[in-house]
């Protein structure tokens, strides 16, 4: 369970100007085991939302608790090992692109203490293991250059559960992908939250995505949280003017394809496993 009570977080400004904030008063619970999406337009405050979860900002007030412990002050070596336990994906996958593919899911085994350090082994068979989850067995010895986007994302989201971890998040993880790989994607997301209980906690734009895999949904505009509450609930009964006027103009942009462009993607109640990967 993720706690986070009342977060502020400025930065200060430029020549000894005023400090700028960008999220204000941010309080919100995700439960064990759920998928959370948060949603907001570009500058929003939710990408350092998700910073600020992992601890990669410190909050300038306000308290962050991660399965009841109050972690907002957590240090060092500690620090260090509260972050095994949460995997991160990004839009660009950030991968080692000298390392082999193989090599990339390894690397976040490698790097925790010595003491706790699986044998060479064990972190190749981890490794495979999750390379066969995400769709990618057989791939070990290719590079990152010779995948495509959905199958870099794949070997992302591979490296992100290395470590066990009981908490991911997602910083805009499909905005590089086209509809259909997206969608696989989405698809791969939910496999490992219902297979594994992972916590998955997805930061988007996008509205479909939202929608097609979010249990709840906080909306975030100018740094404050305008909307929380159940999906559907959200979608079908919007409250702010800022969700209201991004549904309108998804369904105008959609008008005449007898779909909703904020509704669930047709493609995800299509898909099947013997897909190609893309």
């Amino acid at each position: 369970m993720i706690q986070i009570e009342h977060l502020h977080k400025s930065y200060p400004g430029a020549d000894g100007s005023a400090s700028r904030e960008v999220l204000h008063n941010i309080s919100l619970t995700i439960e064990s085991g759920e998928v959370f999406g948060i949603l907001g337009s570009s500058g929003a405050g939710k990408s350092t939302l998700v910073r600020c979860i992992n601890l990669l900002e410190p909050l300038s007030s306000g308290r962050l608790l991660i399965d009841g412990r109050d972690v907002t002050h957590v240090r060092g070596r500690e620090l260090a090992q509260l972050r095994t336990g949460i995997g991160m994906i990004f839009q660009n996958f950030s991968l080692f692109q000298q390392r082999t593919i193989l090599q990339n899911v390894t690397f976040p085994l490698e790097i925790v203490p010595r003491s706790e350090r699986l044998s060479r082994a064990e972190r190749e068979e981890r490794a495979r293991y999750l390379l066969d989850l995400v769709g990618l067995a057989g791939f070990e010895k290719r590079y990152p250059s010779q995948l495509s986007g959905g199958q870099q994302q794949r070997v992302a989201i591979a490296r992100a559960l290395a470590n066990k971890p009981s908490i991911m998040l997602c910083d805009e993880a499909t905005s590089a992908l086209d509809t259909t790989t997206t969608v696989q994607i989405l698809e791969l997301l939910h496999k490992i939250n219902k297979e594994l209980g992972v916590t998955l906690v997805l930061i988007t734009h996008s509205l479909s995505v939202a929608r097609n895999i979010c249990d709840r949904v906080a909306m975030i505009d100018g740094g404050r949280i305008v909307e929380l509450g159940e999906t559907e609930e959200l979608f079908e009964n919007p409250q702010s003017d800022i969700l209201r006027t991004l549904i309108a103009n998804a369904n105008h942009h959609a008008h005449g394809t007898g779909a909703s462009a904020a509704a669930p993607s047709a493609a995800a109640s299509t898909l099947t496993a013997e897909q190609a990967v893309k």
